[in-house]
């Protein structure tokens, strides 16, 4: 195989599961309700309309990438909405470890780094775009 296409397939490959792994938090914020959010967004001073930028990050952003559409934006907003998460509500777990010596952040910290990669790299030939 060409150096070409293992890259688009790593690219396919990456958007696939980053979009999957996101939408899943996507659905169940769906699903229980946006107030949690609304609540804690306006506990650290912001306004409540931005707890529903959510969904442009774990909803519009995840479909995105998935289907390869304007995947440069969807990894970008990934990784804003990881920074919001990070914010929000993991700050105080910056310097922990968790129960197996990992970073207690090394999901959030996935998530983030991999939105921002794709981001930059683009969607590859494997996708709506095709570039």
């Amino acid at each position: 195989m060409d150096p070409n296409t293992q890259q688009d397939l790593a690219r396919l490959f990456m958007r696939i599961v980053l979009g999957a792994l996101i939408l899943m938090h996507g659905i169940a914020k769906l699903n229980g309700g946006m107030g949690g959010i609304v609540d804690l967004v306006e506990s650290r001073g912001l306004p409540g309309f931005l707890g529903y930028g959510v969904l442009l990050g774990e909803v519009l952003a995840p479909i995105l990438l998935i289907v390869g559409w304007h995947a440069r934006v969807g990894g970008a907003l990934v990784a804003i909405n990881m920074l919001f998460a990070i914010f929000l509500v993991h700050m105080g777990q910056l310097n922990d470890l968790n129960g197996q010596g990992g970073w207690a952040l090394e999901l959030q910290a996935m998530f983030l780094v991999s939105g921002l990669a794709l981001a930059l790299l683009g969607p590859g030939r494997f996708s709506a775009n095709g570039k």
